[in-house]
């Protein structure tokens, strides 16, 4: 049976180089194509360590963490995910940012991604944010490491009631796998009202 709970301060500080190991193996896959590090994992991370508002849902078997998603108010993220939304004139403190959410392949379909939203969401209202937000990579549809048989969560988040905000999209860069240095991706941010 796997267990999903919210962690936060202490016990949330405690489990982010488990987080960061995830991220690194999950993003991998396609559409990320992430090629990690554990000390870039750690400075991003920070911003959990940084942030009271910060969230940590995990989904443990037994000790081991198997699944994270985390989130901040959005006026505690990057600066490059914030801009979109100061462009189309939405206020930050009323956002909750959800960023990534990151479960292994052999844990997937069981439900856990609506516990990493339902409680993402619900720690948002507890903070009194009137939108969620999120987003995700844009690829090519013609990437040559896209896997024949790919699905988007498009589907699943539009199920959740989030929409892509038009004309929202943030850059930020990282390295690819078998690239030797860092390039820039867009990434559309998709938004609900709680």
């Amino acid at each position: 049976m796997i267990e999903v709970r919210a962690l936060t301060g202490a016990a949330l500080d405690a489990a982010l180089d488990d987080v960061a190991a995830l991220r690194i193996a999950v993003f991998r896959d396609w559409p990320y194509l992430y090629d990690g590090s554990l000390d870039y994992e750690r400075d991003y991370l920070q911003t959990y360590r940084d942030s009271p508002g910060a969230i940590l849902v995990g989904a443990f078997d037994g000790a081991r963490l198997v699944g994270a998603a985390t989130g901040t108010p959005m006026e505690d993220h990057a600066d490059e995910f914030a801009e979109p939304f100061r462009a189309v004139g939405l206020a930050l403190d009323q956002i909750f940012y959800c960023a990534e959410s990151v479960l292994l392949m052999e844990y997937r379909g069981q439900g856990i991604g609506h516990r990493f939203f339902d409680l993402r969401e619900a720690h948002a209202r507890d903070m009194g944010r009137s939108h969620v937000a999120f987003c995700g990579v844009i690829r090519p549809a013609d990437h040559p490491m896209r896997p024949a048989d790919y699905r988007s969560n498009d589907a699943f988040w539009q199920k959740r009631g989030y929409a892509q905000l038009p004309g929202s999209v943030a850059e930020f860069s990282w390295k690819d796998l078998g690239q030797t240095a860092e390039t820039t991706k867009p990434l559309q941010f998709w938004m609900r009202a709680l």
